[in-house]
């Protein structure tokens, strides 16, 4: 089992943004104490192009045996590829085979080990090519309450069925992914070099769930870890 940290140094919203820290550790240190948290992870290893954010991998006990080349580095990147890339990298680095790589992002800092395991095994014990954990939409966002506005200025439902929906509550239930972990097999991402998989579990995470694109969300994570929201 193969666990990837992806940090690459260039951040637009919140510069050196995979250093910043929430509850005294870096969110790559975050991401490193789940992984090491989990003693059936064999391998757990940050990608980057950046060395200090390598360091910090280090320090806190991720693996670094490469760097990530600069075309993989910007904000255009895929997110995938670099998954891919990392994979087949480190198995030319370790001399080993992964069957499974589970991707933990920094920026979701407050992931729960127990809702990881939960992801790989829904993955694993379904015999599934994918498996990703997933929040709810909140109802007021739900596609069926959403607006559109028109060009004359008028509003109108996103939906059609949205005007005749009574209760938020009658709406069906959609849900996000949330980032706190996404699982993959081998097959289907390095052999078949799927970007995305059709054939997808989802693992619906129950609670309040932060991931840090914006400065504010710092502050966020913040305050949800002081009220014991995540570990």
């Amino acid at each position: 089992m193969l666990a990837v940290v992806p940090a690459r140094g260039g951040s637009r919203g919140i510069p050196r943004k995979n250093l910043c820290k929430v509850g005294g550790l870096s969110l790559i240190a975050r991401a490193a104490r789940t992984a090491r948290s989990l003693a059936w992870i064999d391998r757990a290893i940050l990608t980057t192009d950046d060395e200090e954010m390598a360091e910090e991998g280090r320090r806190h006990g991720l693996e670094v045996p490469f760097l990530r080349p600069a075309e993989l580095a910007s904000d255009t990147a895929n997110a995938y590829e670099n998954w891919r890339h990392a994979w087949l990298e480190s198995e030319r680095c370790f001399g080993e085979r992964f069957d499974v790589s589970l991707l933990l992002q920094p920026t979701t800092p407050l992931r729960r080990p127990a809702d990881v395991e939960r992801t790989v095994a829904t993955l694993i014990e379904g015999g599934r090519p994918a498996a990703a954990t997933v929040g709810r939409v909140p109802s007021d966002f739900l596609p069926e309450r959403c607006l559109t506005l028109g060009a004359d200025g008028r509003l109108r439902f996103y939906l059609p069925q949205g005007g005749w929906l009574a209760r938020r509550q009658d709406a069906a239930p959609a849900y996000f992914r949330d980032g706190t972990c996404y699982a993959r097999t081998r097959r289907s991402l390095v052999e078949e070099a799927r970007d995305i998989e059709d054939d997808c579990a989802g693992v619906v995470i129950d609670g309040f769930s932060v991931n840090i694109d914006e400065p504010f969300e710092l502050e966020l994570a913040e305050f949800v870890l002081a009220r014991g929201g995540a570990s």
